[in-house]
């Protein structure tokens, strides 16, 4: 499994990403509910040590960051990844490149490609393996609205091996 440094919401964001997920689990879409947190990766890779934590206190000091929940898009071709962008501000792309320059050395065996500054695509995932058939349907329930007006609150690692979640700071 891999692991992250990721964005948590603040409770009130969590809870309209939340009613969406259940929205798309109701209507037969199979969405993140209830399995995950919803989140915005940051980092990914095979392994990330734990030592991370400390040298991203300063970037957890940073936080809350307000944050927009913009368009649907998707990844994949067949069975897609259904997801919302984070719409990019200068302060997020800020620390977004702050939180790989000090986590570099301690992602193994390297940081995955999608997941560098300059090649990231700040998302919320809702839903995944989504078929052609359920696009449209998923389009109209996790479009609305067309925006969130959102807060990071929290910073995380998440171990994906042992699906253990370490919050930072």
């Amino acid at each position: 499994m891999v692991h992250s440094i990721e964005l948590v919401f603040d409770p009130d964001t969590e809870a309209a990403i939340r009613r969406v997920w259940g929205d798309l689990a109701g209507a037969g879409i199979p969405s993140q509910a209830p399995a995950s947190r919803p989140h915005v990766t940051l980092a990914v890779a095979e392994r990330i040590d734990a030592d991370v934590d400390e040298l991203l206190r300063p970037v957890s000091a940073r936080l809350p960051l307000p944050a927009v929940v913009g368009a649907p898009v998707l990844f994949g071709r067949a069975d897609v990844v259904f997801a919302r962008l984070i719409v990019p501000t200068g302060e997020l792309l800020d620390l977004h490149a702050e939180v790989h320059r000090l986590c570099a050395a301690h992602l193994r065996p390297e940081p995955m490609g999608n997941s560098r500054p300059g090649q990231w695509t700040a998302h919320v995932t809702l839903a995944r393996r989504v078929g052609g058939a359920q696009l449209g349907r998923a389009l109209r329930i996790a479009g609305r609205p067309a925006r969130i007006d959102a807060t990071f609150a929290g910073l995380r690692r998440w171990d994906g091996d042992k699906r253990a979640e370490h919050p930072i700071g």
